[in-house]
């Protein structure tokens, strides 16, 4: 039986401050939840293979830094990613207004082709957005809709999983092949120099 192939995407996590992009990562990636999670700066960078039922999928996951002062650097983070998640906290309505913004700016951009909406800590009340109200805006817009709760493991792999399920499996473009030749040098293919 032929091996299953494997494929690699980009992935990446988009979102408010302390809207638990970081905290997600680390439970889909090592099962793990931090109570008292320190921001990221910058960006931090994890990978985790999946297994579905026709391949391999390779997830290299950028999980960007949420705080303003950062924002001008997410394009180099998305750009050349096929998936992104954008997340926001369900309990913060100002997150999910700019959860709608970094969605518009990603469909911008022409290149992200699977988002997916992240309603998370969605075991936290009192909830500002009604799921109703997410849902349906995540339906117009195109995206995958899940919420999730990293602290209890709510629908993590899931989301994961779903993106890798969308994510179209081609081989990628070979690069072409550029041929230099040797310039025509008059005295010689080395321009009339002696070596040694």
């Amino acid at each position: 039986m032929a091996e299953p192939k494997t494929y690699s995407y980009k992935l990446v996590l988009l979102g408010e401050s302390a809207v638990g992009k970081s905290s997600l990562v680390l439970r889909f990636v090592r099962n793990v939840f931090c109570e008292y999670q320190e921001s990221t700066i910058g960006a931090a960078y994890l990978t985790k293979t999946l297994t579905l039922k026709d391949c391999i999928v390779k997830l290299e996951i950028w999980d960007t830094a949420g705080q303003e002062r950062y924002h001008s650097l997410a394009p180099m983070y998305y750009r050349g990613a096929p998936a992104a998640i954008v997340v926001y906290d369900i309990t913060n309505r100002d997150s999910f207004e700019r959860a709608k913004d970094w969605v518009r700016e990603l469909q911008k951009s022409g290149g992200v082709g699977v988002i997916a909406l992240a309603a998370n800590k969605c075991d936290l009340e009192p909830r500002r957005v009604p799921a109703s109200e997410a849902e349906a805006y995540a339906e117009d817009s195109g995206c995958i809709y899940m919420e999730t709760s990293a602290k209890n493991n709510i629908n993590v792999a899931e989301l994961f999983q779903q993106i890798a399920i969308k994510l179209p499996k081609q081989e990628p473009e070979p690069s072409p092949v550029v041929i230099l030749e040797k310039p025509n040098v008059p005295g010689g293919s080395d321009g009339g120099k002696k070596c040694c």
